[in-house]
């Protein structure tokens, strides 16, 4: 990884992610995994019983990262860093993910609204064996918002891949009176964390 040249592996079919590594600098290419019914069951996104947000991001963030690994060696493809993310939401303890469909995107809004959640982004690099993690813990407050402008919003489709079933990167920006944190964090990747990670392991950024 001495070279300005270097790459790595993307672990994730995020697009925020891919722009936010790209307005950095680091070179990527995507690792996809399988999704849907066919979703590899090693990067399954359900939470333990009992499992505290902060641990179960860290948990995915790094199982996401191993499977990369090994799909590196599946495929033989060059062996490279793959850095891999999870973020989700804590709201009074309670871990809250992707939203099911439109309905469950509904109800997750209205029990942020008028009030002030925590966005947790888990970040995981690995690299000939080793996976190292940091985690960035965000406070976002809503304003108060009214059933109309929550039923545009998901009408809108945003919300439907977007852990809390908003992106503060786009229309819900509108949404948010207050946040405490990292931006980056809150949109997918906390950049600060990325590339004090990446350059641990000898990306040149």
């Amino acid at each position: 990884m001495a070279t300005l040249e270097a790459r790595i592996h993307l672990a994730s079919q995020s697009p925020r992610r891919r722009e936010l590594l790209t307005q950095i600098g680091v070179r990527f290419d995507l690792l996809l995994f399988r999704g849907g019914p066919r979703a590899d069951p090693e990067t399954c996104e359900d939470a333990l019983p009992g499992e505290a947000p902060e641990a179960y991001a860290l948990r995915v963030a790094m199982a996401k990262a191993r499977h990369g690994q090994q799909i590196q060696a599946l495929r033989h493809l060059p062996q490279r860093i793959v850095l891999a993310a999870d973020t989700t939401l804590d709201v009074d303890g309670e871990i809250i993910g992707k939203p099911r469909d439109d309905a469950d995107a509904l109800a997750i809004l209205s029990r942020l609204s008028g009030r002030t959640h925590r966005v947790l982004t888990a970040v995981a690099v690995a690299y000939q064996g080793q996976i190292e993690t940091r985690l960035s813990a965000s406070e976002v407050r809503f304003r108060e918002l009214s059933d109309a402008e929550m039923r545009r919003y998901v009408a809108s489709g945003e919300p439907r891949d977007k852990a809390g079933a908003y992106g503060i990167q786009g229309r819900a920006a509108i949404f948010v009176a207050e946040i405490r944190g990292s931006f980056s964090g809150i949109a997918g990747l906390p950049l600060c964390e990325t590339a004090l990670l990446l350059r641990d392991f000898g990306y040149p950024i």
